[in-house]
């Protein structure tokens, strides 16, 4: 897994990068599947832009983005937004598969009417 990390109109501190770089590769704890992390930086006078991409499998890509003042603290704000959204992802992947078959949840809900109306079963 790779982490590039890109400012624009500046740069940043190689303390800030080495954090930067750290934090980013805790990801992977959430998901596995991660393969490449991009984090830039836009320096637009006093204000900062970060903004995450995570991208997932190859061929899903997950994006934040947050403004501030202070690139560290920005870039926080950043991450968490990302860890949450990496979250989403992930409960999405795992809810998507269903508990009983579809067969038997129609066969369940027939059986229920049945029992409801009264008529004798077969």
């Amino acid at each position: 897994m790779q982490v590039a990390i890109t400012c624009r109109h500046g740069s940043i501190r190689p303390e800030l990068r080495e954090y930067i770089t750290q934090k980013a590769e805790k990801l992977v704890r959430y998901l596995n599947t991660v393969s490449e992390i991009d984090v830039t930086l836009e320096f637009e006078g006093p204000r900062v832009d970060v903004e995450m991409l995570v991208e997932i499998e190859g061929f899903h890509t997950i994006v934040a983005h947050v403004e501030g003042e202070d690139a560290g603290a920005t870039f926080d704000k950043t991450l968490h937004k990302m860890e949450q959204q990496v979250h989403k992802y992930k409960e999405k992947r795992r809810d998507h598969k269903h508990k009983t078959a579809v067969k038997d949840a129609v066969q369940q809900v027939v059986t229920d009417k049945v029992v409801e109306s009264g008529e004798p079963t077969a």
